[in-house]
C-alpha cells in the first residue's frame, strides 16, 4: 500500500508538471473536446482522420505538437486518477493492521473533481478561475497523497519537544500562505500576465500610478480566454502583487525555517527546516529567472516542481509537529 501510495505521489507530481508544460506552451486547447482529441482517443494521424477533425472543429486547425502535449498530460493524469480508485479500493479491504479510510476516499473524490475541471478547462475555453482551480486540485492531490504515505510510514522523533507546540499554528499559517502564493501564481499564468513586468524587483517606470486591483482580479466574460483577455495595466497589477506574495511567503517562511532549525533537538526536524529554506531560495531564484530570461520553458516548469516540493516539505513539517511530536 505505501508503495503504491508513493508511485502515486511521484505520478502526481509528473502530471503537475506537465500541466504546467501544456499550459506554458499554449496547448491548454491544444484538443478542442475532452476527454479525446478531436473526436478521436489520440491524436489524428492519418489524413483522412485530420480531415474528419478539421471538418468538425473549422475553427480551431489541428496542430499536432500541441495536441499531443494536451492528451500526454491528460494520459497520465487519467492513470492517476486509476492508481488512487485502487488507493480507495484497497483502503476498504479488512486487513489485520489498521489503514487510513478517510483520507483515500477523500482523495478519490477531489480526484474525480479533479477530473470535472479539465473538462471545464476545455469546454469553457481557459476560463481564468477554472484553470487555477485545476491548478491548486493539482497541488490539493499531491499534498494529501503525501499525507497519506506518512500516515502509512511508521516513524516518530525520539522523546518528543514540548517547545515546539507553539510551533504548530505557525507552521499552519506558513501551509496557507505558501497555498495563497500559488493560487496567485496560477491566476497571473491563466490570465497570460507572467510577462507584464520585465524590470526588478518591482516594474517599469509609473506602474504605481497604472495599478488596477478591480480590473486584475474581476471575472471577464469571453467566448474564449485563450491569450488573456484583461488589458495591460490589469495584467502588471497581478504580476505586481504575485511578487508583493513572494516576498511575504519567503519572509515568513524563512523566519519559520531559522526559528525552527534554533529551537529543534531533534535531528530530523532541523533537518526539515534546512531543507525548507533551501528550496525556498531556490524557487525565489527560480522566479527571477523567469523575469531576467523572459520565462524559459524550463525555469517556468521548475518553478511549478519547486512550489510543488516546497509545498511537501511545509506538510511534513506540520504532520510532524502535529503528530510526532
Amino acid at each position: 500500500m505505501r508503495k503504491l501510495v508513493l508511485s502515486a505521489l511521484v505520478l502526481a507530481l509528473v502530471v503537475i508538471m506537465l500541466g504546467a508544460y501544456t499550459r506554458l506552451t499554449d496547448a491548454g486547447l491544444g484538443c478542442p473536446d475532452w476527454p479525446g482529441c478531436y473526436g478521436f482517443l489520440s491524436v489524428p494521424k492519418q489524413d483522412h482522420h485530420i480531415a474528419q477533425a478539421q471538418e468538425a472543429f473549422p475553427e480551431r486547425p489541428l496542430e499536432a505538437h500541441k495536441a499531443w502535449n494536451e492528451m500526454i498530460h491528460r494520459y497520465f493524469a487519467g492513470t492517476l486518477g486509476l492508481v488512487i480508485l485502487v488507493i480507495a479500493l484497497l483502503s476498504l479491504k479488512k486487513t489485520v493492521a489498521p489503514r487510513p479510510l478517510k483520507l483515500p476516499l477523500f482523495l478519490l473524490l477531489l480526484v474525480i473533481f479533479q477530473a470535472a475541471l479539465g473538462m471545464w478547462t476545455v469546454t469553457m475555453n481557459l476560463m481564468p478561475l477554472v484553470v487555477m482551480g485545476h491548478l491548486l486540485g493539482g497541488f490539493s492531490i499531491l499534498a494529501c497523497l503525501f499525507l497519506l504515505y506518512l500516515r502509512l510510514t511508521p516513524y516518530r522523533i525520539p522523546g518528543g519537544d514540548i517547545r515546539l507546540r507553539r510551533f504548530c499554528r505557525f507552521a499552519l499559517v506558513g501551509v496557507f500562505i505558501l497555498v495563497g502564493q500559488i493560487a496567485l501564481g496560477g491566476w497571473v499564468s491563466a490570465n497570460y500576465a507572467a510577462l507584464a513586468c520585465t524590470e526588478l524587483p518591482l516594474c517599469q517606470t509609473g506602474w504605481s500610478d497604472r495599478l488596477d486591483f478591480a480590473g486584475a482580479f474581476s471575472l471577464v466574460e469571453a467566448n474564449s480566454y485563450e491569450f488573456g483577455t484583461h488589458d495591460y495595466d490589469e495584467r502588471m497589477t497581478m504580476h505586481i502583487v504575485h511578487r508583493i506574495g513572494a516576498l511575504i511567503t519567503f519572509a515568513y517562511l524563512a523566519w519559520l525555517a531559522l526559528r525552527l532549525y534554533s529551537t529543534a533537538a531533534a535531528p530530523l526536524l532541523r533537518n526539515l527546516s534546512v531543507l525548507l529554506l533551501v528550496v525556498l531560495t531556490t524557487q525565489v531564484s527560480l522566479g527571477v529567472a523567469n523575469v531576467l530570461f523572459s520565462l524559459p520553458l524550463a525555469v517556468a516548469v521548475a518553478h511549478n516542481a519547486v512550489a510543488a516540493l516546497l509545498l511537501l516539505v511545509l506538510v511534513m513539517i506540520n504532520y510532524s509537529l502535529f503528530r510526532k511530536i
